[in-house]
């Protein structure tokens, strides 16, 4: 009996003592625990990541990072951080005796099976790659048309681009996925967030433009989506020194096939043939004169038109701003 008593009197110091080191220790890691803040940029542009998700390793501590891409959490000196978003790799910073952090985060190449937002939901990117089509802003610049639609043409599956008129600076007619209405059957433009006129930009100033031709990824547009969505992504400046960029083109056009016309003599001719057959006498050509023998076509069409294209950009930022200016003369 007694053995068993001094056994239990053993166990009870023990545990006394682990109480006590628990204790010590938790004091200890609060008495250590301080305010990180920080900030979540993207790797590629150096622009900030909203939503981006701010955990304390081993804790239930966490955070998302703000409008800003800044982010403020509890932590200890030996903590470690884990910063996740969506696209991009995820990331484990130790916090050491640092007090404000900037963490940058590089895109996966591997986002086919993650989430993209599409009206009010989410869906897999690889079940909404149909309905989707996007054209990088290089390949719109290599075509040198005066109309950023007319590039597209060609490029984007389910969706017909036609000119209504040769006139520079005509309306482009676009229907995606077929006549929708028999009013007006134009999609919906929007550049840069807002709605716009695509045909107002220079070709050079566009980063990229997405079609969306499905109903649902063009939802959240609500009614004007009916007719689909096409986003268009301008050039921005970017974080550092300044950059000037120019683009220049110089051609000659000409006409390659020209519609033979008749002659006045040959004009003569068909008239007569057209008036016999219709059972009425020739026409008497003496009382209209003579006629003269002019080449409308080539009066409407000058040689050798000379077109060319010319387009001015600078852009750079700072820690606080950015900025982008581009002059086009076409």
């Amino acid at each position: 009996m007694k053995r068993k008593i001094k056994e239990f009197v053993n166990v009870a110091f023990l545990m006394a003592f682990l109480l006590a080191s628990c204790i010590q220790a938790m004091a200890a890691n609060a008495q250590n625990s301080r305010k990180i803040k920080g900030v979540v940029v993207s790797a590629t542009d150096g622009q900030p990541l909203i939503g981006a998700t701010v955990l304390v390793k081993g804790t239930k501590e966490g955070t998302i990072t703000d409008l800003d891409g800044k982010f403020n959490v509890t932590a200890g000196d030996n903590a470690v951080l884990q910063v996740s978003y969506v696209g991009f790799i995820s990331q484990d910073v130790s916090v050491g005796n640092q007090s404000s952090l900037k963490i940058t985060l590089k895109e996966s190449a591997k986002t086919i099976d993650e989430v993209v937002v599409v009206g009010y939901g989410v869906q897999k990117k690889k079940l909404v790659t149909g309905a989707t089509v996007q054209v990088k802003g290089d390949d719109i610049a290599k075509m040198n048309t005066t109309n950023p639609l007319q590039a597209l043409q060609g490029k984007t599956p389910g969706v017909n681009i036609t000119s209504t008129s040769g006139q520079p600076g005509s309306e482009v007619k676009v229907t995606v996925r077929g006549l929708g209405t028999i009013g007006k059957s134009g999609p919906l433009y929007i550049i840069d967030g807002v709605e716009g006129d695509i045909t107002t930009l220079n070709a050079s100033d566009i980063q990229s433009i997405d079609v969306l031709k499905d109903a649902a990824s063009a939802a959240i547009y609500g009614s004007q989506s009916a007719n689909g969505v096409i986003l268009v992504t301008t050039k921005q400046g970017a974080k550092g020194k300044g950059q000037v960029s120019f683009d220049a083109y110089y051609g000659v056009q000409n006409v390659a096939r020209k519609v033979p016309l008749l002659t006045a003599q040959e004009y003569k001719i068909i008239m007569d043939e057209q008036q016999i057959n219709s059972g009425l006498d020739p026409f008497n050509w003496a009382d209209k004169g003579d006629l003269a023998d002019t080449d409308w076509i080539g009066q409407m069409i000058k040689k050798d038109a000379i077109t060319q294209n010319y387009s001015l950009n600078i852009n750079g930022g700072s820690e606080t701003s950015i900025y982008s200016v581009s002059l086009g003369y076409n």
